[in-house]
C-alpha cells in the first residue's frame, strides 16, 4: 500500500495530484523483476534515504513503529526487514537508553557487495519508461511554476563540485520531476524504484552525473516550451549519459532546436540510438 500522505522524508511533502491514467501507478507496488514486498519497500526507502542524506552511516534511525506509518506497512513488517538488515551488515542494533537501530558506518561498503548489474538495467529502464511516459503525457500541460524548483536544483548541481551533493540532488531532481508531472502518489512509485537502484548499482561518478546534468537542463527547457517529443528524447539521452554514451553530433538529421533556461537559442542532438534503451 502506498502512504497517500508521502511522508517518509523530506522529497515526499504533499503535493497535487494529476488526474488521469497515470495516476494509477499510485496504488501499485509491482516493479519489475521479483517486485517489491513490505520488507523489500523498507530497505529501499531507508537507501534513498541515505542517497539524499536525511541519514547518514552512523546515525540512528526512527523507531519501527514510526517507519510503518510513514511507509503505510506493519510494525512487524518493519522489524523483521529492520532485523534482516542488520544481519546483512547494512544496520548496527544497539541496546541500552542510547540504544536503537543505526545505519552502518560500513553501508557504502556492504552495499557495494548487493550490486546486481541485470536487476539494475531491468529497473533502470522502467524508470526511463516511467519518465518518458509522464513527459509525453504532460509536457503541454506543466504548471507556469511547476518547474522553478527543478531549475534551482539544475542550476546547483552545476555548482557544486562535493560528489554525495551531486547524488543527493540528482535524486531529488527525478523525485521532483516524478511529482510536477505526476503526483504525489507517482513521487512515491518513483521513490521505490529510486532506492532500489540505490542497492542494487554503483553510484555514478561526478562526470557523469554532470554530463546527465545536461540532460536534466534540455529537458525543462524542452517541457518549459511543451515540446513533446525533444523532452521525451532528453529522458532517453540522460540514460546514455550514465554509460558515457550521450551522441551530441552535427548530424542534422537528429537535431532538435530549443531554448535554453537563460533564453538562448541552442541545437542538441539526441541521437536516434537512444531509442534503443527503451
Amino acid at each position: 500500500m502506498v502512504n497517500p500522505g508521502g511522508k517518509f522524508g523530506p522529497y515526499s511533502q504533499p503535493g497535487p495530484t494529476r488526474p488521469g491514467p497515470v495516476a494509477a501507478v499510485r496504488d501499485v507496488r509491482v516493479l519489475p523483476g521479483s517486485g517489491q514486498t513490505g520488507a523489500e519497500l523498507v530497505r529501499s526507502r531507508i537507501a534513498l534515504r541515505v542517497r539524499l542524506t536525511s541519514v547518514s552511516p552512523g546515525d540512528r534511525l526512527p523507531d519501527a513503529g514510526v517507519l510503518a506509518e510513514e511507509l503505510g506497512v506493519s510494525e512487524i513488517t518493519v522489524r523483521r526487514a529492520l532485523e534482516a538488515m542488520c544481519q546483512d551488515g547494512l544496520l548496527d542494533r544497539r541496546r541500552g537508553r542510547a540504544g536503537g537501530t543505526f545505519v552502518a558506518p560500513e553501508w557504502h561498503t556492504v552495499v557495494a557487495l548487493m550490486h546486481d548489474a541485470e536487476e539494475a538495467a531491468s529497473l533502470e529502464a522502467f524508470h526511463q519508461l516511467l519518465e518518458c511516459g509522464l513527459v509525453a503525457r504532460g509536457a503541454d500541460d506543466v504548471p507556469a511554476d511547476g518547474l522553478e524548483g527543478l531549475r534551482a536544483l539544475v542550476d546547483e548541481m552545476d555548482l557544486t563540485d562535493d560528489p554525495e551533493r551531486l547524488l543527493e540532488l540528482e535524486a531529488r531532481f527525478h523525485l521532483g520531476l516524478a511529482e510536477v508531472l505526476g503526483g504525489a502518489g507517482i513521487r512515491e512509485f518513483a521513490a521505490d524504484l529510486l532506492g532500489r537502484l540505490c542497492l542494487l548499482m554503483p553510484a555514478p561518478a561526478a562526470d557523469a552525473v554532470r554530463a546527465r546534468n545536461r540532460c536534466h537542463a534540455d529537458l525543462l527547457a524542452e517541457l518549459g516550451r511543451g515540446a513533446m517529443d525533444p523532452a521525451v528524447r532528453a529522458v532517453k539521452a540522460h540514460r546514455l549519459a550514465h554509460t558515457g554514451h550521450t551522441d551530441h553530433t552535427d548530424h542534422t538529421d537528429h537535431t532538435d532546436h530549443y531554448s535554453d533556461r537563460t533564453g538562448h537559442s541552442e541545437h542538441t542532438d539526441y541521437s536516434d540510438h537512444a531509442d534503443r534503451t527503451l
